[in-house]
């Protein structure tokens, strides 16, 4: 009898992946992604970043045929789906489940100044016990936004759904959200735990628009026969997981208890933390959401720290700066050759968006300090390296300043983690200890599905096939070094955030 397979999707801003795994070995089966190039983010003015989710949904189909062409005869076997997904989206739809308008993504920053009168208006103290978060721009702003500017687009809402929700939508017919997603969106009351009615209430949105409210982990809807001709799976398979990505990394690296630390080097950085209680930062520099497994009797919160431009910054700089003319090894392979600290060239990775480790400032990406004499391309890249790895240790004192302390991080080996001259940064500015996975956000989908499924009856049997698969220590050596350099990289960035306010 052949094993049952897992198949799991990540639905990012840059590409879609899947990924098959064999449930009773944990192993990888297969993967593919979708598109083979990064996904273009529109802009239509400045700050605005939207994407069109029927175009996510061709990329599903796309990156499940690929699987399909590898497995063949064994996509019978295929027993559960799980979705991983971008956070903070925001999905419109009408009653025949069309899409009204492209859909205004995670580093949109249009709504920050609606969040901030709604922060202001509700009161600091009020958002942050309840929602522990100021509503900033995310989704219920979001929302708040097109009901202020495009009234024809909001009077004909049927749902909002955050991208997950719109995917399994796309594949069962069926609109359903989560606890976790909820809070994603600061829609929902930690406190009360319950919907924020008093934020809902205050922007005048529709409560009927939210969709109803299922288990992050359980049965979420079957395979539609359109979805099945379509995908090229068999009807009926069940949906039994969804998350956004970052607790979904999270997931993926055996993240869930209280301590525990997940990162991610993708489009965007994230440094993910397990907690207990209502843990929050009086300035909404980090943010806390529920975990995938938050309960009443189990509260436990991830404290997401969010740098917007890391890997789109590395992708600019390949794309735009260097014409596409190296691939990422060689690239990593020209940093090597300069010396840490890229002659005191400092780059600034802000340039995708207002930055909540900023306090919502939108100050633009910089490279500073270039002198034509001495630099070249080697160092513009490995000072985009280093300036992403000095972001990452500015939020983490901001997490460690709450009271969320850590010396060990946990990340598949994936995107700028593959980079040995980014490794040697990270570990070595935020003076941690970094264990490699041999995952990433599909994988960590497709065993969410099997948990959802009822196919582990524990979470150690979920992880079987999650090995350790390379080491990253900061060494004595290096700390004073990199501690200099993020020094003078930080009064830098101070002088940035001092012009940057000097302007409104």
């Amino acid at each position: 009898m052949s094993a049952k397979l897992l198949l799991g999707y990540d639905i990012g801003s840059s590409s879609i992946k899947a990924s098959l795994i064999n449930a009773e070995t944990g192993e990888l089966v297969a993967s593919a992604a979708s598109p083979d190039k990064e996904m273009k983010i529109d802009s239509p003015q400045s700050g605005w970043a939207e994407q069109n989710p029927l175009a996510w949904w061709d990329h599903v189909i796309n990156a499940t045929r690929k699987i399909i062409s590898v497995v063949s005869t064994e996509k019978q076997n295929i027993t559960c789906i799980g979705i991983s997904y971008q956070m903070h989206g925001l999905v419109l739809v009408d009653k025949y489940h069309n899409v009204l308008r492209p859909s205004i993504i995670w580093c949109d920053s249009r709504a920050v100044e609606i969040g901030n009168k709604a922060f202001e208006k509700l009161g600091p103290k009020h958002c942050l016990s309840n929602f522990l978060n100021s509503p900033g721009n995310f989704t219920a702003s979001k929302l708040k936004w097109v009901k202020d500017n495009e009234p024809q687009v909001y009077s004909r809402i049927y749902k909002m759904m955050l991208p997950g929700d719109f995917i399994a939508m796309k594949m069962t017919d069926q609109i359903y959200t989560t606890l976790s997603g909820l809070s994603e969106g600061v829609f929902w009351n930690f406190d009360q735990m319950e919907l924020a009615a008093e934020l809902i209430k205050h922007y005048g949105i529709d409560s009927d628009y939210i969709p109803e409210i299922i288990p992050t982990f359980g049965i979420q809807g079957y395979l539609s026969a359109e979805a099945s001709d379509k995908l090229g799976l068999k009807q009926g398979i069940p949906v039994c997981y969804r998350a956004g990505d970052q607790p979904n990394n999270a997931l993926s690296l055996n993240v869930l208890k209280p301590g525990e630390i997940a990162a991610t080097a993708g489009t965007s950085g994230v440094i993910y933390g397990v907690a207990e209680g209502n843990i929050y930062d009086p300035d909404g520099r980090v943010n806390t959401f529920a975990h995938v497994n938050y309960t009443k009797n189990q509260p436990n919160v991830g404290v997401l720290l969010c740098i917007n431009g890391t890997g789109i910054q590395y992708s600019w700089l390949k794309h735009s700066v260097m014409d596409s003319e190296y691939t990422y090894d060689n690239m990593n392979q020209l940093a090597s050759q300069i010396a840490p600290g890229s002659d005191r060239l400092f780059c600034y990775p802000f340039g995708n968006g207002a930055e909540r480790i900023l306090k919502n400032r939108d100050i633009g990406g910089h490279f500073a300090g270039i002198n034509f004499n001495i630099h070249n391309k080697n160092h513009l890249i490995r000072s985009a390296q280093e300036g992403i790895a000095f972001s990452f240790r500015y939020g983490s004192d901001v997490m460690k300043n709450i009271g969320m302390n850590f010396d060990v991080v946990r990340a598949g080996n994936s995107n700028l983690f593959q980079s040995a001259i980014f490794r040697e940064a990270f570990v070595n500015s935020c003076k941690v200890n970094l264990e490699l996975y041999n995952t990433d956000g599909s994988q960590g989908a497709a065993r969410g599905a099997g948990i959802g499924a009822g196919i582990y009856s524990s979470e150690s049997e979920a992880f079987r096939g999650l090995k350790i698969i390379g080491h990253q220590n900061y060494t004595e050596a290096l700390l004073d070094k990199y501690e200099s350099l993020y020094a003078e990289w930080k009064s830098g960035l101070e002088n940035l955030l001092i012009t940057n306010d000097k302007k409104f």
